[in-house]
């Protein structure tokens, strides 16, 4: 497995719009997966954000996560986001999601990110593993949602 930036490989945008659309578009009614699609071409940064890493094995793509201003549009004093980490349930269990979120949270000390932020509705142990805390948890587009950050 290696790690792309998106902008080194815009040619998996479909797929992984496909796949956030269909895992997440049920919290953004309205938004498509050319919606989708043209928020993950804003991420094709390497050195700003919003930017995006994907994860390959075999040319082909194994995830994604993101780092972005805002994931949260009620939490726009918080900012930036580690958003759209995936990983498709047969990719799971391999240790991708763990190094697409290390890649972002590097990516943000990178860039002097002094406090980085997540929700996330049903990984809050997966992220505490990593060195996330808790901030609050709260109700967002019908969920419950733990918001979670990471001091830099």
């Amino acid at each position: 497995m290696q790690i792309d930036y998106l902008a080194d490989r815009p040619d998996v945008i479909p797929t992984l719009a496909r796949w956030l659309h269909e895992q997440w578009g049920h919290m953004a009614p309205g938004r498509s997966v050319e919606t989708a699609e043209a928020q993950l071409r804003g991420c094709c940064n390497r050195n700003a954000i919003p930017l995006a890493a994907v994860a390959l094995s075999d040319s082909k793509p194994v995830g994604v996560a993101c780092l972005v201003e805002h994931d949260m549009v009620t939490r726009k004093d918080l900012s930036p986001w580690l958003a759209s980490v995936f990983v498709p349930p047969e990719h799971r269990g391999k240790g991708i999601g763990t190094a697409l979120t290390r890649r972002i949270m590097d990516e943000a000390k990178a860039l002097d990110v002094g406090t980085l932020y997540l929700f996330t509705p049903d990984r809050e142990t997966f992220y505490s593993r990593l060195g996330w805390t808790v901030l609050e948890r709260t109700e967002y587009r019908r969920e419950q949602i733990v918001i979670m950050k990471l001091a830099g």
